[in-house]
This record gives C-alpha cells, sequence and structure tokens, in this order.
C-alpha cells in the first residue's frame, strides 16, 4: 500500500485522531476498524459494562468483576472492529456511492477485500481469545450474537428497519455479562436487554439522519428514512420505552433505589430530544456520539449502588 493510497478521514471521522498520525501502512486498516471513530467502541462496551453494574447492584462487586470488565472492553474493542471491517467488505460497492463513506478504505482502494479479510480474521481472533476465557454459560451465550452480525450488513437492503437488528446486536453483551456473573439471565436482565435495543434504536436513528438523502438515492433503507418527518416524535416515543424498561429492570433487580438509578440516563435521553433537528446532520452526529456519556450514566448509577453494597 502506497502513502498516496491511504484514504482521506470520512466525514464523520473524529478530526484530529490518532489514526491520522499513525504510520501510513497501517491507517487504512485502522480506519476499517473504525479506530478514528471511538464512539462505537464505547457503544459495544457500554452494554456489557451497564449488564455488570445492574448483576451486581443488589451485592456488591467481586474482585474477579476487574477481569471481567478488562474481558468485556477487549472483546468489543476487537469485535466492533471487526464487525465493521466486515460490514464494509460486503458494502464497499453502495459505500462508494455515498459521499461520507466513499473515501473508506475499500471504496477508495486503499485495501483490497483480500487484505480486509485477512485483517477481519485477525481480529476475530482476538475475539475468541477473549471467548475462551469466559465461563462456560457465557462462551454459550456469546455464541449466540454470531448469526446477527453475520447478517446486520444485509438488514438495510430488506427492512426498514436495520436499527433494531443492530440494537439486537450491539446489546447481546449485556446477556453476556449476566451470564458470566450470575450464571443465569434473570427478568431484570432481560428488560435491561430490551431497554437497551431501544436505546440503540433511538441514538442510531439519529446518526442515520446524515444519510438519509445518499440512501434514498441509492436504495438503502433505514428508520430515519422510515419516519420520514416524524423522526424527533419518534425517537421520543422510542427513548421512552427505553427509560420505562430500564427503571423497571433496576427495580426488579434493586428494588426503588435501583429504579431511580437511571434518573439521569434519562435527562441526558430527554436533552438529546430537545436539542434534536431533523434537518440538520452535523448536529444528529454530535447527539449520537453523546450517548457515550449516556451509557456511563447509567452504568454509574448501577455501580454507585453496587460500591456502596
Amino acid at each position: 500500500m502506497s502513502e498516496s493510497a491511504t484514504p482521506i478521514d470520512p466525514a464523520d471521522a473524529v478530526r484530529g485522531s490518532w489514526v491520522s498520525r499513525a504510520p501510513a501502512f497501517a491507517r487504512a486498516y485502522l480506519q476499517l476498524s473504525r479506530y478514528d471513530r471511538p464512539a462505537g467502541f464505547w457503544l459495544l462496551a457500554l452494554p456489557c459494562l451497564i449488564g455488570l453494574a445492574l448483576a451486581r447492584a443488589p451485592r456488591g462487586f467481586l474482585p474477579s468483576d476487574a477481569w471481567l470488565a478488562a474481558l468485556f472492553i477487549v472483546g468489543s474493542v476487537a469485535m466492533r472492529g471487526a464487525g465493521c471491517t466486515y460490514n464494509d467488505i460486503l458494502d464497499r460497492d453502495i459505500d462508494a456511492k455515498v459521499a461520507r463513506t466513499a473515501s473508506r478504505p475499500l471504496p477508495s482502494r486503499a485495501v483490497t477485500p483480500k487484505q480486509a479479510w485477512g485483517w477481519l480474521l485477525a481480529q476475530c481472533l482476538v475475539g475468541l481469545g477473549v471467548l475462551l476465557c469466559l465461563p462456560d454459560f457465557a462462551k454459550l451465550v456469546a455464541l449466540g450474537s454470531i448469526p446477527m452480525v453475520a447478517l446486520y450488513p444485509l438488514m438495510k437492503r430488506i427492512t426498514w428497519w436495520p436499527q433494531v437488528w443492530l440494537g439486537l446486536t450491539f446489546n447481546w453483551g449485556a446477556l453476556v455479562a449476566a451470564a458470566a456473573t450470575q450464571g443465569q439471565i434473570t427478568q431484570a436482565n432481560a428488560l435491561l436487554y430490551g431497554a437497551l435495543i431501544f436505546w440503540t434504536l433511538g441514538y442510531d436513528t439519529i446518526y442515520a439522519i446524515q444519510d438519509r438523502e445518499d440512501d434514498a438515492l441509492i436504495g438503502v433503507k433505514s428508520t430515519a428514512l422510515r419516519f420520514g418527518k416524524q423522526i424527533k416524535p419518534a425517537v421520543t416515543v422510542i427513548y421512552g420505552f427505553c427509560v420505562a424498561l430500564a427503571a423497571l429492570g433496576g427495580y426488579v433487580a434493586a428494588d426503588a433505589v435501583g429504579a431511580t438509578a437511571t434518573i439521569l440516563f434519562a435527562l441526558h435521553l430527554t436533552q438529546q430530544v430537545i436539542r434534536l433537528h431533523p434537518e440538520n446532520g452535523n448536529l444528529a452526529l454530535l447527539i449520537f456520539r453523546s450517548n457515550r456519556d449516556a451509557g456511563v450514566l447509567l452504568f454509574a448509577g448501577w455501580a454507585f449502588i453496587a460500591v456502596l453494597n
């Protein structure tokens, strides 16, 4: 790969990120994995950590939880990178037709499909290493996500609701965390998983606002297109279900204090809706990225209860 083949950062990349200063031979691979766009790493790791915090809220953290948290973080980085690489391999022809994605490594020919498959395999091997370190039941639960990961890139071709499929996939780690800490998936864990699916449906609808015109032109589907002019009320309802299920999950796990621990998370989602302007793609991207903070607030609420216990 030559220096001249190194792609320009996509429009939604984090400007001035460390990726732009990485060696030229590595830069395109790091962009394939979205290391220049770290929000996705947070949004994949946080469901795992939130699930861990909810499981421990009634009884307190254990020393082994630090090891589990480290595994979840490493696994999230590896598998989010692998997922983005796989998505780009399948979508390289579509990405070439969209202004925001045309400069990605595959459509810009900074890497070949064969090189991308090799990079995908390397990241999957890291994920396999993490999987082997988990308890047996958690391994089985984690394997359940593979069909969803494999099919996700196809969803925007066949349904207006690919964001729902993303929610099912991206938040599977909450169930893995429950399996690893409790050896079972309880009602509270299931409620949390439902809440996080709605969370993803909301924030990824906001994210998709940027691509509505291009998606409509090339025939790609999304909830941002499906909702049309009703995006703001739709996201309001979606986030409402998210907060209700999260509070109910907290209540089932740790009584009233578990429910009230979701208040700051709820306030953050509320201000997202207030700020949202469906015609402003740049603002939509900023709101999407702020969901890292929303997830941290939900984790912190239940982690605080766990520390007190």
